[in-house]
């Protein structure tokens, strides 16, 4: 015979309750379901009070659910490798050359970005000479438009 975990015994679960600052749909429903079991008989709630209750409830619910659709996608954007590299496009960088067959590092190239992608969750930087290059395999990123020398914008004389 199984044995009954006992701390699933009603007298062992709390018995207090933690007050929440906020009042959710759940609540709302327990207040709505009280005033409707409470309601004096020679005076009911009116049909449009009631209506107009629901309608005020479906709307928060909406919102509340709009919130975290608009969270989601906050949250989906910023683990985005397109978006957390986005800002190399424009950018010179110097990136690891592997041999295929040996997949020993052979030497390093420039290109400048002019595209960030992704596949399987991995930033990939499109170059101008043609290459893709996976963003781990860069070991420098440098602004064309800036001359490191005297520290001068490109194109100023």
């Amino acid at each position: 015979m199984t044995k009954i975990d006992p701390s699933l015994y009603l007298n062992n679960q709390p018995k207090g309750r933690t007050p929440s600052a906020e009042l959710g749909k759940d609540e709302f429903l327990k207040i709505l379901m009280t005033q409707l079991q409470n309601q004096d008989p020679l005076n009911p709630m009116e049909d449009r009070d009631f209506v107009a209750q629901m309608a005020t409830f479906s709307s928060l619910e909406q919102m509340m659910n709009m919130s975290n659709s608009i969270e989601t996608l906050v949250q989906s954007q910023l683990m985005s490798p397109v978006i957390q590299y986005s800002h190399m496009v424009g950018k010179e960088v110097t990136y690891q050359v592997f041999d295929d067959e040996t997949g020993q590092v052979t030497g390093t190239e420039k290109g400048k970005v002019v595209a960030v992608s992704q596949k399987d969750g991995w930033a990939i930087l499109e170059l101008d000479n043609g290459e893709k290059v996976y963003a781990d395999a860069i070991t420098q990123i440098s602004d064309p438009t800036f001359d490191n020398e005297n520290g001068d914008q490109g194109g100023n004389a």
